[in-house]
């Protein structure tokens, strides 16, 4: 992996041996899987959004064309940007583009605040932010602008929307730092030559949970999403009759490859973009596109199942409810957690088959399978999603702890991280000297082999 990123932690060769021998890794990049889709689904729906209908060709053009615009504004293979989009169609369009541009996507969170934006920007010398000029009343422009006359290396500014006037440069297309400013809809240009790219270089860098002033990042190579996404979308038997509703954020590992959005793209399916969760505008989607599959965090869930009586929209195509997120702090094994109460609600107000999901920025995927029992499929996280999956539950002195006893969850495998993005001293104490993570929450493995995600570890 020798043409992993600087600063990035490859996998050990007898590792990647491993993962290619059994065709989890096929070499292919994600912009190069899109190019496959085009041609094999062209006149298909892939995305939603609103009235805007976009196929699989049309698609592909699309990111053909930004990833030249790209190009011709200076963008180079290794460079990083800073993405933070709502779910829009310009969201997945930019995310393959710059992948198909040689350039890495730092994917952002729309509520991350304007400080950990800006520290972001610095510890990966990103040399282009791509956002909203505004949202929910928030000036991205102005922040970039900030954060430009900080970080000189920012130079490239890409906005959803045109500038507005509000906006300390809103009229103009360069601020006196020299940072140039560019709607997104005019990064377009004539398609060029692909670039020569490898599947083991990083194609994106997710954020993981916790403290903004300290990023941590995740960087994913093209090998590791496309395992997981087909992976999870094998799992859920998605088809290209399926029609996948991203209600959670894009840019969260849920949406985007578990399956995701990039699962429901490899076979075919429709992805539905939603820019909010909220169940006034999502219920009634799920009626008006025939949505079979979503997946949702339990307060959203909470929010959809509340509101279901009120909406009373038809929701009867739906077949399948991931439900996941982050667990409870503290839940006693004789109590019921708030995602358990949650999860008995859904079959019969859905009435369809729900699915455990545990999964993290680092690649950590656990899921109950389709044919689980009641008490698996609503009681725990299920079994890793890889057979090649490493779990460990262990003990304050690393011992592994017996069945039924929680312990902290270490894992290993062919999605899950080798070390967070030039950071020595944080993969020093995040990973075993044998590679494993240390997630930091509590875990027992039942007597059946499932996986029950209780809490988290005091910091």
């Amino acid at each position: 992996m020798a043409s992993m990123l600087d600063g990035c932690t490859p996998w050990p060769e007898e590792f990647v041996d491993r993962y290619w021998a059994v065709g989890h890794w096929r070499g292919n990049t994600l912009d190069n899987l899109m190019r496959g889709w085009a041609l094999q689904y062209g006149p298909r729906t892939a995305l939603v959004h609103g009235e805007t209908r976009l196929t699989y060709a049309a698609l592909n053009r699309r990111v053909d064309r930004m990833a030249a615009g790209f190009r011709l504004r200076g963008l180079r293979p290794g460079q990083r940007v800073v993405v933070q989009l709502p779910n829009v169609p310009e969201f997945v369009v930019t995310a393959f583009a710059l992948m198909r541009a040689g350039a890495v996507a730092v994917f952002c969170p729309l509520a991350h605040p304007a400080s950990g934006v800006a520290e972001l920007v610095r510890v990966t010398q990103a040399v282009g932010y791509v956002a909203s000029s505004a949202h929910e009343a928030f000036d991205h422009t102005a922040l970039a602008a900030d954060v430009a006359a900080r970080w000189p290396f920012l130079r490239r500014v890409f906005t959803l929307e045109a500038p507005g006037a509000s906006s300390p440069y809103g009229g103009l297309s360069t601020d006196p730092s020299g940072c140039q400013y560019s709607p997104l809809g005019s990064i377009d240009a004539a398609p060029e030559p692909a670039l020569a790219q490898s599947a083991d270089q990083v194609a994106f860098f997710l954020l993981a949970d916790g403290d903004a002033a300290e990023p941590r990042l995740v960087p994913r190579t093209h090998d590791d999403v496309a395992y997981q996404a087909r992976a999870a979308a094998e799992s859920v038997a998605l088809t290209e009759d399926d029609v996948y509703l991203a209600a959670l954020p894009g840019a969260s590992p849920f949406a985007l490859g578990g399956p995701g959005i990039v699962g429901t793209l490899s076979v075919g399916g429709t992805v539905v973009l939603a820019e909010s969760p909220d169940p006034a505008g999502c219920l009634p989607a799920v009626e008006r596109e025939r949505v079979t599959v979503t997946s949702l965090v339990p307060d959203v869930a909470r929010l959809w199942l509340d509101a279901l009586p009120t909406v009373q929209a038809d929701v009867s195509s739906l077949r399948l409810v991931q439900l996941g997120g982050p667990p409870p702090h503290d839940v006693s094994p004789h109590d019921v957690s708030p995602q358990r109460a949650v999860a008995e609600r859904i079959g019969a107000a859905f009435g369809c088959r729900l699915q455990q999901v545990f999964g993290m920025a680092e690649g950590v995927f656990t899921l109950t399978g389709p044919a689980a029992p009641d008490a698996s499929a609503l009681a725990t996280q299920g079994r890793p999603l890889s057979p090649d999956d490493q779990i460990r539950i262990v003990d304050a002195d690393g011992r592994n702890v017996p069945d039924g006893e929680a312990g902290e969850l270490l894992a290993r495998g062919p999605y899950t991280l080798r070390g967070y993005y030039r950071a020595p001293e944080r993969n020093a104490r995040a990973f075993t000297a044998d590679g494993y993570f240390r997630t930091g929450h509590l875990a027992r493995r039942t007597a059946d082999g499932d996986l029950v995600v209780t809490g988290r570890l005091h910091s």
